[in-house]
């Protein structure tokens, strides 16, 4: 065998010891119950399916593709993936999560290329939560309630055009909107901001008119009650004789 031969087979003999290492290293850090594998020096991170409750908290830091669908989980907390910064897909579709704290994404949100939160139980998410996001989201299959507040959050964010039409109200502030998918009814130039605006003007002109017709009340109250008491005492006066009524008059203006 030759110098040349002899080298190049080292060379593949430490590469491979290398791969066999950094596998090892992958396996002892991959969450319980998960599996993790190296897809062209890439860790994707399998959790489907495991009857997770919660999110584990020893994902590896390079993970780059996590899936914990189809689970158990019911909350996303603050900082959840705030160590995964080569994360670019996220799929947390087909749990239970009702809850999105406002830092959840925090530390993943400008290398996030996909979320997918479908099928889940949120009716409500903070907009704080999603705004630094540029990944496209999936939001569809969640028992949603449609209001300002939600609009305010679907206009920031970049929703997957293959399920916008399964957001759907399944309440509203508005029983009308019902059932219906949100991007039809924002289409029809429906504002819920707007609406939402209206009945605060409402309310405030209601509280309004309550104060003003309490100070109305009070003064004409005010008005009357002087009125009686001037007619009282001027029948007190009549009733007087006259040079008791000289004599007040005196009284009066020696005082003055």
């Amino acid at each position: 065998m030759f110098l040349g031969d002899q080298l190049y087979l080292g060379f593949l003999i430490q590469r491979g010891v290398l791969l066999l290492l950094f596998h090892i290293e992958i396996i002892a850090s991959c969450p319980k119950s998960c599996q993790c594998s190296d897809i062209s020096g890439a860790t994707v991170v399998q959790c489907s399916s495991k009857n997770l409750e919660e999110i584990p908290i020893d994902i590896p830091m390079d993970t780059v593709s996590l899936k914990l669908d189809a689970n158990k989980i019911h909350q996303v907390p603050n900082n959840a993936f705030k160590d995964l910064n080569h994360l670019q897909e996220l799929d947390l579709s087909r749990n239970s999560i009702k809850t999105i704290e406002l830092a959840a994404f925090k530390g993943v949100a400008e290398g996030l290329r996909l979320l997918d939160l479908s099928g889940n139980r949120i009716h409500s998410i903070p907009k704080e939560a999603l705004a630094k996001l540029r990944a496209k989201i999936r939001l569809s299959n969640n028992p949603w309630h449609c209001d300002c507040s939600l609009q305010e959050v679907l206009r920031e964010l970049q929703l997957d055009p293959d399920t916008v039409n399964d957001i759907l109200c399944q309440t509203s502030v508005h029983e009308e909107y019902v059932g219906k998918p949100l991007i039809q009814v924002l289409d029809l130039g429906i504002n819920f901001c707007n609406i939402h605006n209206k009945t605060t003007d409402v309310a405030m002109f209601i509280t309004m008119f309550g104060w003003f017709a309490m100070v109305i009340t009070y003064v004409v109250y005010y008005v009357r009650h002087n009125q009686e008491d001037a007619r009282r005492h001027l029948e007190y006066l009549k009733s007087l004789p006259s040079t008791q009524i000289a004599k007040d008059f005196d009284t009066i203006s020696t005082v003055l």
